[in-house]
C-alpha cells in the first residue's frame, strides 16, 4: 500500500509539472498576436508591488509580506515571480519562492498556473522544504482554485524523548520489585497534502466598481501515513477595494474573514487585512478592466508547510524480578521484614552461590554475617535482572547498611567465604572493648574474593585496636576496588583501614580506594604483612595513616604519585 501510495504521488507530481509546463509554452502561442513587453517596457499594464499584510486570529497571529515582480508581459499574458516572509507570534518563519503565469481567456476567464520553493521553521525550532503547486481559474463569477503541497528532502525531526531514566528496584518480600519509568517521545513530520476553493462572487457591486467581494467554500487534507490525517472544510469571506482616493494610485485594499476546522487542530478562525503598495507608476494602471486588474490578485495557497508531530508514549511498568540478567538467582531480604538478629540466618539460608541483595538499615549487635561460598551480597548499585515478561533492564539498587556493635576482629561485621562478594555496601562497627573491632574480614584461604564500592566505617573507643579490611590467608586472586574505608579510634592502640596478609599465597587487586586511619596511638592507612600487590593497583586516595610493613611484590599507587610501600 505504501508503494502504491509513493507511485500514485509521483504521478501527480509529473501531472502537475507537465500542466504547469503546458500553461508556460502554449499561452504565448496563443496570444501572438500581442509583442511581448518585457521588464524595461515604457508603460506595462501590470507592475511590481509589495502586499503587507496581517492576520489575527483565534489560536495565533500572523504577519506577512509579499513581492510581486513581472518578468514578462503582453496585452493578454503575464509571467511574474512572488516572493513571500511570514513571521508569526509562535516563532514559525516562512519564505515562499514562486514563478508563475496568469492568461487572460475569453469570456472573463483568467487561466494560471504558479510553483514555489518553500521553506518553514516551526515552532518546535525544526526546518522542512517543500514545493507547491498550483493551478485556478478566476472568472468574472465564479473562481476555482487548487494546490498540492510536496515536503522535500529531511520530512521529519526528532524531538527528543522526555521521561525515561534508568529503572528502579525495590525489595517487595523475596523479590526485586523493578520499575521502569515511562516515557514520550516526540517526532515533527511535514505533510503532504492538498486544498481547494471554489468561489462566487456576490453581486452587490458593479464589476465596473472599485469594489468587490466574493465568498468561497473549500477543504484540504494532509497527511504523511504516520500522523493522524488532517482534514477538514475551509470556508472564506474577502473584500477587495481596488481604488483608495486618499492613497496614490495602484493601492489596494483587501479585507477578509476565515475559517476552518479539522480533527486535529479544531477550530481555527482568522480576520485580515493586506494592503498594496505600488513599486512603481503605471500610467495605464487606471484604465484596467475588471478581469485585468485580477490578473494580479494574490495567490492563495495555504499559509504554512502543514507538520504536525506525534508522540508516542511508553507507559511506566513495574514487574517482579527473580533472577539477574545471566539466570542467577536473587534473594531479596529488606529490614521492614527481617530484623538485624535475623539477617546472619537469612544470608545463610540463601544458599552458596545466591545472588542476595539486601534492603534497608540491619542493626545486627555483636552477630557476624557471613556469606556462602560464591555468594554476593549487594546494596547500592546498578544491577542488570531479568523481569517476570523476560525483559533484561538495569535498575539502581536502594542500597543497605550493616551496623554492628562490638563485633570483634576474630569475624567483623562481615566476614567473606571463598568467592563471595560484597558490593555497594555500607558496613559499620562501633566497638568499645574487648579485642578490637573490624567491619569486613577475609576468611583463611577465601580467594576469589569481590569487594568493591563500598562504604566500611570502624569507630573505636575502647583500648584495642581496630581494623576496616583484613586480610588473613589465601585470598588468591581477590579485587578491593573503589571502596572508601574510614578507622577512628579514641587514642588507644592502633587504628588500620587496610590490612593484608601475604602468607598462603595471598595476591590483591587494590584499585581506587579512599583510605583513613586517625585517633589512634599508631594510625596505619595500610598494613602490608609480604601481601603480592598486583600489578595496576593505582588510582587510590590517601587519606590520614601511614603506609606499614613491606610487599613481596608490586605496590599500591595513590592519586598524590605515592606508593605504599
Amino acid at each position: 500500500m505504501l508503494n502504491g501510495n509513493i507511485v500514485r504521488r509521483r504521478a501527480n507530481f509529473a501531472l502537475l509539472l507537465s500542466g504547469l509546463a503546458l500553461l508556460l509554452t502554449s499561452v504565448p502561442a496563443v496570444a501572438q498576436q500581442d509583442a511581448w513587453q518585457g521588464p524595461l517596457t515604457a508603460a506595462p499594464k501590470w507592475g511590481p508591488f509589495l502586499d503587507v499584510e496581517g492576520m489575527v486570529g483565534t489560536k495565533r497571529r500572523i504577519g506577512e509580506l509579499d513581492l510581486f515582480v513581472p518578468l514578462a508581459q503582453n496585452e493578454r499574458t503575464l509571467l511574474f515571480s512572488d516572493f513571500r516572509f511570514k513571521a508569526d507570534d509562535q516563532n514559525s518563519l516562512e519564505g515562499n519562492l514562486g514563478l508563475g503565469a496568469r492568461h487572460m481567456l475569453p469570456g472573463g476567464w483568467n487561466a494560471g498556473g504558479y510553483g514555489y520553493f518553500d521553506r518553514r521553521r516551526s515552532p518546535n525550532y525544526n526546518t522542512f522544504n517543500q514545493l507547491t503547486f498550483g493551478a485556478e481559474m478566476l472568472g468574472t463569477n465564479f473562481d476555482f482554485r487548487a494546490n498540492t503541497y510536496w515536503p522535500v528532502g529531511q520530512t521529519w525531526a526528532s524531538m527528543g524523548t522526555t521521561g525515561g531514566g534508568p529503572a528502579t528496584a525495590v525489595v517487595s518480600g523475596t523479590a526485586l520489585s523493578v520499575t521502569i519509568p515511562g516515557s514520550t517521545t516526540s517526532t515533527e513530520y511535514a505533510l503532504t497534502g492538498f486544498d481547494a476553493e471554489a468561489g462566487v462572487r456576490v453581486p452587490i457591486f458593479d464589476t465596473k466598481g472599485p469594489y468587490d467581494l466574493r465568498f468561497y467554500a473549500g477543504g484540504y487534507r494532509f497527511s504523511d501515513g504516520v500522523t493522524p490525517v488532517i482534514a477538514g472544510p475551509r470556508l472564506r469571506l474577502e473584500f477587495t477595494n481596488y481604488r483608495i482616493p486618499e492613497l496614490w494610485g495602484g493601492t489596494r485594499l483587501m479585507t477578509g474573514v476565515e475559517w476552518q476546522y479539522d480533527d486535529v487542530r479544531g477550530s481555527q478562525a482568522f480576520a485580515s487585512l493586506r494592503l498594496r503598495v505600488p513599486l512603481q507608476a503605471e500610467p495605464r494602471r487606471g484604465t484596467l478592466t475588471y478581469q485585468e486588474r485580477r490578473m494580479t490578485d494574490p495567490i492563495v495557497r495555504d499559509v504554512d508547510i502543514v507538520s504536525q508531530v506525534q508522540k508516542i508514549i511508553t507507559p511506566s511498568v513495574t514487574e517482579a524480578a527473580t533472577e539477574t540478567a545471566s539466570g542467577q538467582a536473587i534473594t531479596a531480604i529488606s529490614s521492614a521484614t527481617t530484623t538485624g538478629a535475623a539477617l546472619p540466618g537469612a544470608v545463610t539460608a540463601a544458599g552458596v552461590d545466591s545472588f542476595v541483595v539486601l534492603e534497608g538499615t540491619f542493626n545486627t549487635g555483636a552477630s557476624n554475617v557471613q556469606t556462602r561460598v560464591g555468594q554476593t551480597l549487594m546494596g547500592a548499585g546498578q544491577l542488570a535482572v531479568r523481569t517476570a515478561s523476560g525483559r533484561t533492564v538495569t535498575a539502581s539498587l536502594p542500597g543497605a547498611t550493616i551496623a554492628a556493635t562490638n563485633a570483634s576482629t576474630n569475624g567483623g561485621a562481615v566476614t567473606l567465604q571463598a568467592g563471595s562478594s560484597l558490593i555497594g555496601m555500607t558496613v559499620t562497627n562501633a566497638f568499645s572493648g574487648g579485642t578490637g573491632g573490624a567491619a569486613v574480614r577475609m576468611a583463611d584461604t577465601a580467594g576469589n574474593l569481590t569487594i568493591r564500592n563500598n562504604t566500611l566505617i570502624v569507630t573505636q573507643s575502647g583500648a584495642n585496636g581496630a581494623v576496616g579490611l583484613s586480610g588473613s590467608t589465601g585470598q588468591t586472586n581477590t579485587l578491593i576496588s573503589g571502596n572508601t574505608i574510614t578507622v577512628t579510634g579514641s587514642g588507644a592502640a592502633t587504628m588500620t583501614a587496610l590490612s593484608l596478609n601475604g602468607a598462603g599465597g595471598s595476591a590483591f587487586t587494590v584499585v581506587g580506594n579512599t583510605l583513613s586511619a586517625s585517633g589512634g596511638t599508631t594510625n596505619n592507612m595500610v598494613t602490608l604483612n609480604s601481601a603480592t600487590i598486583v600489578t595496576g593497583s593505582t588510582g587510590n586516595v590517601r587519606g590520614s595513616g601511614a603506609c606499614n610493613g613491606v610487599a613481596t611484590s608490586g605496590s599500591i599507587g595513590f592519586t598524590n604519585g605515592t606508593t605504599c610501600p
